[in-house]
């Protein structure tokens, strides 16, 4: 018998997945933001202090104002007066502290601050720890560096050391504070915490 050749079946096309169009995201402009430097620290002078040289730089060469950059001793009383003078100026929209954040007696920066908080936010000690980690091991324990809303002003502290602050700076306050950073950052925030008011 003669062998039937097999006839070619015509494949029936499947149905393409229709893909969700992407939505274009609005550029934004850079907004710079108006900043205040504190150092507390009982025995660096404008010249020795390495910390807060290397924020204001790095701030700065980001596009940032500071308005002001001032020395602070290791006292409670002292630097609290420091926050809030900064938080009662209308130009001033964040802090960067750094030093007394360790655990020795001397170390009140974080208590310092503590009156002065309206709200805590506990994302960016745990953040600034877990990045530390890989650079420091288990040594970022001794850090209590935070974050806090102060009424309408922004308030970070860091450690006292140059690395440290390079490391806050450099993997999460340079992006929190460029309103060009999405998903969401700290600045486009601001016009909503001078506005909004709590029931």
């Amino acid at each position: 018998m003669a062998e039937k050749t097999p006839v070619a079946q015509k494949k029936t096309p499947m149905a393409q997945k229709k893909t969700p169009v992407a939505q274009k995201k609005t550029p934004r402009e850079f907004i710079p933001v108006k900043i205040a430097v504190l150092t507390v620290s009982d025995t660096r002078t404008f010249e020795t202090d390495t910390s807060g040289k290397t924020a204001a730089a790095l701030l700065e060469e980001a596009g940032h104002i500071i308005v002001t950059r001032e020395i602070v001793t290791d006292n409670r009383d002292k630097v609290g007066e420091a926050f809030g003078r900064f938080i009662a100026d209308a130009e001033i929209e964040v802090v960067i502290s750094t030093g007394g954040t360790g655990v020795t007696p001397r170390d009140v920066t974080p208590e310092a601050l503590a009156p002065h908080i309206t709200k805590p936010i506990p994302g960016f000690g745990e953040l600034f720890r877990a990045v530390s980690f890989e650079e420091i091991g288990t040594s970022t324990i001794q850090s209590r560096a935070e974050g806090a809303l102060c009424d309408q002003t922004y308030i970070f502290v860091l450690p006292g050391s140059t690395g440290a602050v390079r490391t806050a700076l450099n993997k999460i306050l340079l992006q929190q504070l460029d309103y060009r950073h999405r998903p969401c950052n700290f600045v486009e925030l601001l016009p909503r915490i001078r506005s909004e008011q709590e029931d």
